[in-house]
């Protein structure tokens, strides 16, 4: 399938959150790039990268966000959650702490992201399963209590990588489905970023109107 900037209907925006050294740069390069780096460094503010798919009969143009874990820069990432319809809060299954603190992730998310957010909790590094502190049954738990997707990857070994990205934009499009169905104009769906690709005239403003924020 083509890629090209006018070969997608919908374009939708994903931040991925969570604490430092969770390997939320790793999802984000196994999924766009299909690449793991061993050596990966801090991420200093936010990068992102896109990655297009198909989704029923439409395609869906994913521009995943990687914002910086570290604490002293979250002031400059909040600012990113804005226009953002899917978030992955991803932690470590093998460090605890970063899994007793996605509740402050996600008031950090739902302060600053619209309530009609799609939201996944990730729990990372199942390639690390003997050196687990996570029961998955208790995260799984956790994310049913809170209306979450759940789902355990490896980023290292591609595990549930596709799975979780490909269910959370199918889970945003049903919204946006939902919403167009109650709405006589689609210029009124609040979840999609973009308006269907079927309004050609708007197909060049994209490229301004999502990177720049």
């Amino acid at each position: 399938m083509g890629s090209s900037e006018e070969d997608y209907n919908f374009v939708f925006k994903v931040v991925l959150i969570g604490e430092s050294g969770v390997g939320k740069t790793n999802l984000l390069s196994r999924f766009t790039r299909n690449e793991f780096n061993h050596d990966s460094r801090t991420t200093i503010g936010v990068e992102f990268s896109t990655r297009t798919i198909l989704v029923g009969d439409a395609v869906v143009k994913a521009q995943i966000w990687d914002t910086a874990g570290l604490e002293r820069y979250r002031a400059i990432t909040s600012a990113y959650y804005r226009g953002a319809v899917g978030a992955l809060v991803v932690f470590d299954i093998t460090k605890h702490q970063t899994y007793d603190v996605v509740d402050r992730w996600l008031k950090e998310l739902y302060d600053h992201a619209e309530a009609s957010i799609v939201v996944m909790l990730v729990g990372n590094k199942t390639d690390l399963a003997q050196a687990r502190e996570v029961p998955m049954e208790e995260a799984k738990m956790f994310a049913d209590n809170n209306g979450l997707l759940f789902v355990e990857t490896s980023a290292l070994d591609s595990t549930n990588v596709e799975e979780a990205f490909e269910t959370i934009l199918k889970e945003i499009f049903h919204k946006v489905q939902k919403q167009k169905q109650r709405s006589s104009q689609s210029n009124t769906v609040s979840l999609a970023s973009e308006n269907p690709a079927s309004t050609a005239p708007a197909q060049a403003e994209r490229r301004p109107c999502c990177v720049a924020l």
